[in-house]
């Protein structure tokens, strides 16, 4: 009798548990579901936020950053809060940032999907310093890593994830 009570009990228990999983199931679904709409808007509408998470440089691997860095497209215009580390070929002068700190006209903008879930988006900006090209890769899931190449600088890029408002 106290088995039977044991048992009903565990399978109680166990029913409960699946149940709790699939509404878990159905809640991630349902938050994928959003932010890739999200992204999918963000992108086309040229407005979106990264945050920075790590950094990999070419002679100093990668690092953690603090979480104040960001980049941001904002229709005609690139806003870049992002660390430097690495060699400058030709010192910049008169240079009132440290790092890749900006806002600037988009030169030229492209847009591809070479992925069912990736969208790719490569930026060129000119500043009084240098010029460069942005290659901003962004998952459905709003993962995103981005690749900057400037003339004067080492190749340096950024994992970070995109925030959905």
């Amino acid at each position: 009798m106290r088995n039977k009570k044991l048992t009903a009990v565990l399978a109680a228990m166990l029913a409960l548990g699946v149940i709790a999983g699939c509404a878990t199931q159905q809640e991630r679904a349902e938050r994928l579901a959003k932010t890739r709409t999200a992204v999918t808007e963000a992108i086309a509408t040229r407005r979106m936020r990264i945050d920075i998470k790590s950094m990999n440089t070419m002679r100093y691997g990668s690092r953690m950053v603090t979480p104040d860095f960001f980049l941001e497209l904002r229709g005609d215009t690139l806003r870049s809060y992002l660390p430097y580390m690495g060699q400058a070929y030709q010192a910049p002068m008169m240079s009132p940032s440290i790092g890749l700190n900006f806002d600037a006209p988009i030169l030229q903008y492209v847009e591809s999907r070479p992925k069912k879930n990736l969208s790719r988006m490569e930026v060129s900006v000119r500043t009084l310093e240098d010029s460069y090209l942005y290659t901003i890769e962004v998952y459905d899931t709003g993962e995103a890593d981005i690749r900057v190449r400037s003339q004067n600088r080492d190749p340096v890029s950024f994992n970070g994830h995109v925030v959905v408002e």
